[in-house]
Formats: C-alpha cells, sequence, structure tokens
C-alpha cells in the first residue's frame, strides 16, 4: 500500500482494525498517517463501533499511538474511553498540558490520577470539573472556581453532590445557578 492508498483507507470509518494496524506498523514514522491512524481509532470508539474500541487490537494500536512524537495522536488516545489505565498515568505525566487536560476529562481516568492533576495548570484542573471520577473533595473546590464554565460543568457533573449543588444555587452566574437548580430537581 503507497502513501495516497493508505490516506484513502483509513478515512474510511469502517476500515478493519487489523488494516488500520497494518497501516500503522508501515508508515509508524510518517506523522500525517499516524494522525490519520489516531482519528480511525477515535472515529471508531465514539460512534461507529463501540465494541471494537474493546478489542485487543485496538488497545495494543492504543498503547502504540501514546508513545508517538505527534502530539495530536497522544491528545486522542488520553480522550479515548478504552484507554488503559496505565496509559492514562503515563499520559497524565505528558509534557503538553492539553494532552494532561484531556486525561483529566477522561472517565476512566481513576481518582488517584485526578487527584495529582488538581495541582498541575488551569487548564489541567480546569478538565477534572466535568469528569464523574473527580474526588467530591475536589468537585467542592471546583465549584467556587472563579471561571464559570468550570462552575457549569461542575453543576452539571453526574457526582456533584446535593451538598454542591445547593451551594452552587446562588451562583453569580445565571447558568451556573439554573444546571444546579435543574441537577437538583427544582427546575425544568
Amino acid at each position: 500500500m503507497n502513501y495516497e492508498e493508505a490516506i484513502e483507507a483509513l478515512s474510511q470509518n469502517e476500515l478493519p482494525i487489523q488494516e488500520v494496524r497494518e497501516i500503522f506498523d508501515t508508515f509508524r514514522d510518517n506523522n500525517e498517517i499516524v494522525g490519520m491512524v489516531a482519528m480511525n481509532i477515535s472515529r471508531k470508539c465514539s460512534v461507529y463501533d463501540k465494541e471494537q474500541g474493546k478489542s485487543d487490537e485496538m488497545i495494543s494500536i492504543l498503547r502504540d499511538l501514546s508513545s508517538v512524537p505527534d502530539m495530536g495522536s497522544r491528545w486522542a488516545v488520553a480522550k479515548n474511553h478504552f484507554t488503559p489505565v496505565d496509559i492514562l498515568e503515563k499520559l497524565a505525566n505528558d509534557d503538553i498540558n492539553l494532552v494532561r487536560a484531556l486525561v483529566a476529562t477522561n472517565p476512566n481516568t481513576p481518582p488517584s490520577i485526578l487527584n495529582r492533576l488538581f495541582s498541575d495548570e488551569k487548564i489541567v484542573r480546569d478538565g477534572l470539573s466535568g469528569n464523574p471520577n473527580t474526588p467530591i473533595k475536589l468537585l467542592q473546590v471546583l465549584a467556587n472556581d472563579s471561571d464559570k464554565m468550570v462552575r457549569l460543568r461542575v453543576a452539571e457533573n453526574p457526582s456533584a453532590p446535593k451538598e454542591v449543588l445547593l451551594s452552587m444555587m446562588d451562583d453569580e452566574d445565571a447558568n451556573v445557578s439554573k444546571a444546579a437548580e435543574i441537577k437538583l430537581g427544582m427546575r425544568k
């Protein structure tokens, strides 16, 4: 398979995972194709074939993509819901803050990693606000964040406890207070 054929093949969502693997192995040193492999994997896992995301081959490709120089590929792995915890742990230490921020948003990231990410840069901490695995003590702090979008994500977080939501009902931002009221069942 040549470069053009690989590009064309990766644009097809129904491309079998074994062929994605073959393309990745053949063009591992080509950042454009590696990025397209990451996008193909993301589409497979999120939209087209969620069961395929659980395959050993898919997990193997996610592991390989987590080590490539291309930041966009590592970004795709960090946000993928099928990424194994050991890879999320590795990516939580990535040099690129956006990769770490996406680890913070991934619902498979365990609380132990999320606790550590709370002391990271603001963009990374902000990723914690909507993650249902974020420990309650961190949600309590984030509920008072100066950024209204962080507070809104906390109000919409399925794990936000009632006491946090009650404290957010009087938020200065109408959208935040409305979201807290809706979550508490006090408003439609």
